[in-house]
């Protein structure tokens, strides 16, 4: 088996849960107390790490200002679900919100000249166009 397989697994039920534990949470608290809780509760997971790094974490300014910068965006996009499965189907705003890996993907070719197939360019179109479809 891939080395990568058995995190990626992880992630995908990690995520699946943290797209769909929101639309529990908004009906008992507002999107702006649920994202203070969900900080919170990920902070004992930071200080654990901090303690297994002997609280040496590597520092490099770019990497320091990148995984803040990832962090950032992380939180900032784990409030605007938390608002948009407020007003909305959880079904629909994770359909939408769940294509994001296409634009993570052109960013890859963009950026990162990382390859990209033309069966893999037309799966991107096609979840464009889904966007557009769901969202209308």
């Amino acid at each position: 088996m891939r080395e990568w397989i058995v995190p990626a697994l992880g992630t995908f039920f990690c995520w699946a849960l943290w797209s769909f534990i929101p639309k529990l949470t908004v009906r008992y608290i507002n999107p702006r107390s649920a994202i203070l809780f969900e900080v919170l509760a990920s902070l004992p997971i930071a200080l654990f790490l901090l303690v297994s790094l002997r609280f040496h974490p590597e520092t490099n300014p770019r990497g320091v200002a990148l995984a803040a910068a990832a962090g950032l965006l992380g939180f900032l996009g784990a409030w605007a679900y938390l608002l948009a499965v407020s007003r909305g189907p959880v079904t629909l705003v994770v359909s939408f919100t769940a294509l994001y890996p296409a634009l993570t993907i052109l960013l890859a070719w963009l950026i990162l000249r990382e390859p990209v197939t033309v069966k893999q360019g037309a799966g991107i179109v096609m979840a464009l166009v889904a966007m557009v479809l769901v969202a209308t």
